[in-house]
């Protein structure tokens, strides 16, 4: 079984999404972790987010990459540039992948303002990791 690791700067938000839809379109083909280079704990927004498109990402947990260090990954996807950037050295043959997807939990402006930025984002990972799975897996 593959082993798939999406890494995001604080395992938050768009790690938290892309691992509710690898885990999704995966099925049984994989396992799917996501870690942050540091942890701020699950974004409540990205949950209803998930929830709305029928995903429960509620039980997920914040976790640091230095939690997987002996994890043979076959595939390593980053999110964001600042995790691309900080992202250490694995010993392993993982094939690396990234996508900087804009940070939601950055967006201002009125709650409606904001959730439509959550889903603007939440499409754009839920429409990449359909196509990663279909092409890697």
């Amino acid at each position: 079984m593959k082993k798939i690791l999406v890494l995001c700067t604080g395992n938050s938000c768009r790690s938290q999404i892309a691992e509710g839809y690898l885990r999704y379109f995966a099925g049984n083909k994989a396992e799917i972790y996501s870690a942050g280079v540091e942890t701020h704990g699950v974004n409540p927004r990205a949950i209803a987010t998930m929830k709305e498109d029928g995903i429960d990402i509620s039980g997920h947990t914040s976790n640091n990459i230095n939690e997987y260090r002996d994890i043979d990954f076959d595939f390593v996807i980053t999110v964001c540039d600042n995790a691309k950037e900080r992202c250490p050295f694995f010993p392993s043959n993982a094939k690396k992948f990234h996508y900087n997807f804009p940070d939601p939990a950055k967006a201002q402006g009125t709650e409606e303002e904001i959730q439509k930025q959550f889903r603007a984002v939440r499409k754009m990972i839920k429409e990449y990791c359909e196509k990663f799975v279909a092409e890697n897996l």
